[in-house]
């Protein structure tokens, strides 16, 4: 009978060297592009929180103008015509009654969410400074972010031009 012979190789399985430096390799990678893609987002963000406050404003404007006969709010009475109840008149009053029926069109004022400005919520008349942060044209009704030409959004554009 042969003498049979017992193979007594301890095998032992592991990553190589190489195959390590692969996956750090890959996930260098994967993070160059992914790091970059997030910080775009948060400034994106503020962008989009803009171009929302601006198309609720209008449209509460514009609500406001098509229940007072056509008349626009008033710069000096725009935020207390926006957030509480209006006769006929456009004249604010903070309850609803038989008189005050109109409105609130709006919770609050929304605070500028980018720019120098950034958290101011009241309203000026023409664009520059930095005491309120919105610009509203009370003859045609537009508002727009009291901000200067030089800030621009992500994509170059100026923020007072949404």
């Amino acid at each position: 009978m042969p003498a049979m012979t017992i193979n007594n190789r301890n095998t032992r399985s592991a990553f190589s060297l190489i195959e390590l430096v692969i996956v750090v390799v890959i996930i260098g990678i994967i993070g160059a592009i992914a790091i970059p893609r997030m910080s775009r987002g948060a400034a994106g963000a503020a962008d989009s929180g803009l171009v929302a406050d601006l198309a609720v404003m209008r449209s509460a404007i514009d609500l406001y103008k098509a229940e007072h006969g056509g008349t626009l709010p008033t710069l000096a009475d725009i935020e207390e015509q926006l957030t509480t109840y209006t006769n006929d008149a456009g004249t604010a009053n903070a309850t609803k009654s038989t008189t005050y029926y109109l409105g609130p069109y709006l919770r609050e004022i929304p605070k500028l969410k980018v720019g120098t400005n950034k958290g101011l919520a009241g309203f000026v008349a023409t664009q520059g400074g930095t005491t309120e942060g919105w610009v509203y044209n009370a003859t045609t009704g537009a508002v727009s972010a009291n901000l200067a030409d030089t800030e621009l959004d992500v994509r170059g554009i100026q923020y007072n031009a949404y």
